[in-house]
């Protein structure tokens, strides 16, 4: 059995820590009693914290963040899914020419997008509205989807459809027995990164969402240009420990190893 030696361990330290250290010292920022960034050194304070109550623009921005991450997931999910399963039996070049089609959104700058959306957006009616935000987020997040469940598809033992053809069954009923359970670790990590592309886009989104239909990354943004105070490290902090305990609960309910990567809890 090979085993990582102490050079191997020690640059892995290291790039756990050059991963983790940005994400602790925002969370240790958000605990300062003063008005301005520092790391509190002799009393922590959740002055920040309560700070955020008096921001509801902040929390109106973060439960947009999820209701637009969670459509343009589920929305982008639906077309992916059709999409590698079709994709999947062909030919490898006519399915990498397919593929790089549909991954050509990830060679465009966001910025470009942000203005090429907001002039068509402009022009067919959907500016500034909540319904166009949807739009552009599936342009952007359906290739980082649409890859990882093309892998799962193409992964896929199609011989397990044929038997279940072979014995009657009709292609729903393949599709909701056999293909989905076979394709959900893929989709469910296409959905969850979509999910955060989603999520965390503001390049594209500063141009547009409308003053009414922010997301909390372009708050966040809109915010730091005219105040510098730990407020935004505190909503980030709040933000981080929301997502911790959801991994931790998706855990103990069913076991992320086995969604995202298709193994059985021991």
């Amino acid at each position: 059995m090979n085993r990582n030696g102490p050079f191997a361990l020690a640059f892995h330290a290291l790039f756990v820590v050059f991963m983790l250290a940005p994400i602790a010292i925002v969370c240790v920022v958000a605990f300062t009693p003063l008005g301005y960034l520092s790391v509190p050194t002799t009393e922590w304070s959740l002055r920040w914290f309560r700070a955020i109550a008096r921001y509801p623009e902040f929390v109106e921005a973060f439960r947009a963040s999820l209701v637009l991450g969670a459509l343009s997931s589920s929305v982008t999910i639906a077309l992916a899914v059709p999409a590698a399963l079709a994709l999947a039996p062909g030919e490898a070049r006519a399915r990498e020419a397919f593929t790089a089609l549909f991954m050509s959104p990830l060679m465009i700058p966001h910025v470009v997008l942000g203005i090429a959306f907001l002039r068509f957006f402009t022009e067919v009616g959907l500016g500034g509205t909540f319904a166009g935000l949807v739009l552009a987020h599936i342009v952007i997040v359906f290739p980082f989807a649409l890859r990882l469940v093309l892998a799962g598809a193409v992964g896929m033992d199609r011989a397990l459809e044929d038997a279940a053809v072979s014995l009657g069954a009709s292609t729903l009923t393949v599709f909701r027995r056999v293909t989905l359970p076979l394709l959900l670790p893929a989709v469910a990590s296409g959905w969850a990164l979509a999910f955060i592309q989603s999520f965390d886009e503001v390049t594209m989104t500063v141009f547009i969402a409308s003053p009414g239909a922010s997301t909390l990354p372009v708050r966040m943004f809109l915010y730091i240009q005219d105040n510098i105070d730990p407020l935004v490290t505190s909503v980030s902090a709040a933000v981080i420990a929301v997502t911790v305990v959801f991994l931790v609960v998706l855990d103990r309910l069913f076991g992320l190893e086995r969604l995202l990567a298709g193994g059985g809890r021991d």
